[in-house]
């Protein structure tokens, strides 16, 4: 009896029970979670919870938008301007670089509109409703015999839903997502507005500062943010880019507060996180460590390496190979802290004492035991059978899909339309190589070369495609020679090779290409792998549905928070220190201090540079409106809200829902946040509002930005 309580206690710590500041919550919902309700004004906050979101009346949630898909952003002025972190920016701000005009050193303001830079790539998104259409969704598929029947007849009414929203109005765009495993489905309307443009960029000794060394980590100094405008036509609706658009002008404008916080103080944040996997079974997190973790951190590390000792001796190279890099070893860095962070708290652990309860709940309940009794075991036996295959996708996608970029680049062309009309194919054709115009072809067969080592060498040469026996028998088995042929004799990126496909030139063959013939072996093999495993994959899929539900059941009377999926949440909690080990305490602010300590402690890495004149400015003191209570400036501070990747960007509120600052970071401690919430761990780094204030208007004189903004005291 004692060992049942036990394992019940970790479940209703490890599963889903939200404590105070632990869930992700969909917003609508939110009015309905009396308890969330209950608990959020407990920790502080004095704003109703109808004007957080409501669908019919003007709300905060208006403020909040998705930043190109993959980050969040928050709107800050009556002429559409949108803060977002600068790693959010980055790759925008890269594409305007230039040795001449290296943005990425310097920072970039815009003095005026017409200084304003569009991004063609960049889109904004607002959320204007959400429905339940669960119902609906599953009637589609209540005739379904087998797992592939139904994900086809969900995923056709899903799409239908969605087009109905276009169709009666073509600026929406009707998304429907699926929560807690597939076993229930909401419907997301949206507008998207397509011109949006730089304005302002702290140099990346502000935005960057520590970039890997002090990545996920806690305490940090680093002003991660950058400022974009929203455009639109002149009746104010979504445009593409025009130069005759005019600034956006929103339905709500968050407040800026300069009051700061203390410990303890009430702190939301709305965003759009990406995903997470808190009701994924244990099988599925072991997985998850040995497959795609483990292959990030292997492939990834290698490549990197050749990255960065070319970024370090060429300024051209720095900037074009920035942006990609800065992608890549985030992914590369958070797969490491997970990893090292499933092992010393034990979560592997945890889940399957919490699967010890749920099996014992089973048995004891005659109904579930008739329809789960084999659930766990088939399971465990579904994870073993596409282990090995599994692991060895991981690695493939990394080393090839994921790897060279002229394989990129002919996989991204085979994906073309090429019945389209020649004028559609063509300007597709000129944007993909716009795309990859940064690509050093020198650098990239050697990360070609590098990535045909690291892949034979960690997976079962079964797993080897076409490639590996032509370097056998034409090339007696040198990697080297093969890469230095193949970059030798594409010609599909080259003028010439261009110019007779764009022309429809019958004497050539792009299939002939010997980097798209390559491509198109790799594309032959990941299918074949992937349809190898195809049939257990559905297997799991329905366990893990399957799980998800049984876990709601066995907690019927708990609100449980969906994972992240891209749409919109809110999470909250306050602003709190931590102990991350014993005898260490951490505040939870940081000041200016700390930049001339590292600066200090890192002399001559150049990561950790900064301007002289920056530090001047930062040495004066002479913060003005912008200090803290004790005349310092603030730099950075945490909070337990609950955030994951996507939240980068997300709109820090306090208890009024006036604007403290922006997320942009997870901590080390707790980098296995996606799978478990820690309580006493988990924190969300945020860059302080008023730093972000003085430097734009302090070091890059961006005053009439700031008045713009509204801004209280």
């Amino acid at each position: 009896m004692k060992l049942r309580l036990t394992a019940m206690i970790i479940l209703s710590l490890c599963l889903s029970q939200a404590f105070a500041d632990e869930g992700m919550w969909l917003l609508g919902n939110l009015r309905k979670n009396k308890q969330t309700e209950q608990v959020m004004k407990q920790l502080g906050l004095q704003m109703p919870v109808k004007k957080l979101y409501n669908p019919k009346r003007l709300c905060l949630a208006d403020a909040v938008v998705s930043f190109g898909g993959f980050c969040s952003g928050v709107v800050v002025s009556e002429d559409g301007l949108v803060f977002t972190n600068h790693h959010c920016g980055f790759s925008s701000i890269q594409q305007h670089s230039s040795v001449e005009h290296d943005y990425l050193k310097e920072g970039f303001v815009a003095h005026s509109l017409e200084e304003e830079l569009p991004n063609p790539e960049l889109y904004v998104r607002f959320l204007l409703r959400t429905e339940n259409v669960t119902k609906r969704v599953l009637s589609a598929a209540r005739h379904a015999k087998t797992e592939s029947e139904r994900r086809a007849a969900v995923d056709s009414v899903m799409n239908v839903i969605g087009m109905e929203i276009s169709e009666k109005d073509s600026t929406l765009t009707g998304i429907v997502d699926a929560y807690y495993a597939g076993n229930e489905f909401w419907l997301s309307v949206y507008r998207d507005y397509n011109d949006v443009r730089l304005v302002f960029a702290p140099p990346s000794s502000v935005g960057k500062f520590g970039w890997d060394t002090d990545n996920w980590m806690w305490p940090r100094h680093t002003g991660d943010f950058s400022v974009f405008r929203i455009y639109a036509n002149t009746k104010n609706g979504p445009a593409d880019y025009s130069p005759d658009n005019v600034p956006y002008h929103p339905e709500y404008v968050a407040p800026i507060s300069l009051d700061g916080y203390k410990e303890g103080s009430f702190c939301m944040t709305l965003g759009y996180p990406g995903s997470t996997e808190r009701y994924l079974s244990s099988y599925g997190i072991e997985e998850m460590m040995n497959g795609i973790n483990q292959a990030m951190i292997d492939v990834r590390g290698v490549k990197q390496a050749i990255w960065k000792r070319e970024m370090d001796r060429r300024p051209d190279i720095r900037i074009k190979y920035a942006s990609k890099y800065d992608e890549s070893s985030n992914y590369w860095k958070n797969s490491i802290g997970t990893n090292k962070a499933i092992k010393h708290l034990k979560v592997l652990e945890k889940k399957r004492a919490a699967e010890t309860a749920l099996r014992e709940w089973i048995q004891s309940h005659p109904e579930e035991r008739e329809k789960l009794l084999r659930l766990f075991s088939s399971l465990e036996l579904d994870y073993s059978n596409r282990r090995e295959t599994n692991r060895a996708l991981a690695y493939f996608g990394e080393s090839f899909i994921n790897g060279p970029e002229l394989v990129q680049l002919a996989l991204e062309i085979l994906n073309f339309d090429f019945e389209a009309e020649e004028k559609q194919v063509v300007s597709r054709i000129k944007r993909l190589l716009e795309k990859y115009d940064n690509l050093d072809t020198a650098i990239d067969k050697e990360v070609f070369a590098a990535m045909l080592k690291e892949f034979q060498t960690k997976v079962d040469k079964k797993y080897l495609p076409a490639m590996y026996e032509k370097i056998d028998t034409l090339y007696n088995g040198n990697i080297q020679a093969y890469v230095d042929s193949l970059y030798a004799t594409f010609s599909i990126t080259s003028p010439k090779g261009l110019k007779r496909f764009l022309e429809r030139d019958t004497t050539y063959n792009l299939f002939e290409d010997p980097a798209i013939s390559l491509s198109l072996d790799l594309i032959v093999k990941y299918y074949e792998m992937n349809q190898s495993i195809s049939g257990v994959s559905e297997q799991i899929e329905q366990g893990e549905r399957l799980f998800n539900a049984a876990m709601r059941r066995m907690y019927a009377d708990r609100n449980f928070y969906p994972d992240a999926n891209s749409t919109m949440r809110l999470s909250f909690g306050t602003v709190d220190g931590y102990s991350p080990f014993d005898g260490a305490t951490y505040d939870y602010y940081t000041t200016v201090k700390g930049i001339f300590e590292k600066v200090k402690e890192h002399a001559g890495d150049i990561d950790f540079a900064v301007q002289p004149e920056l530090l001047d400015l930062l040495s004066s003191g002479d913060f003005g409106r912008y200090a803290n209570e004790q005349g310092d400036m603030s730099v950075c501070f945490i909070s337990n809200n609950d955030i994951t990747g996507g939240n980068s960007g997300s709109a820090m509120f306090n208890s009024k829902g006036e604007l403290l600052g922006l997320a942009f970071d997870g901590n080390w401690e707790a980098m296995s946040s996606d799978i478990v919430f820690e309580p006493d761990l988990q924190r969300c780094i945020g860059v302080d509002v008023r730093y972000m204030l003085f430097i734009m208007e302090k070091y890059g004189k961006a005053g009439r930005l700031i008045e713009e903004l509204k801004i209280g005291r």
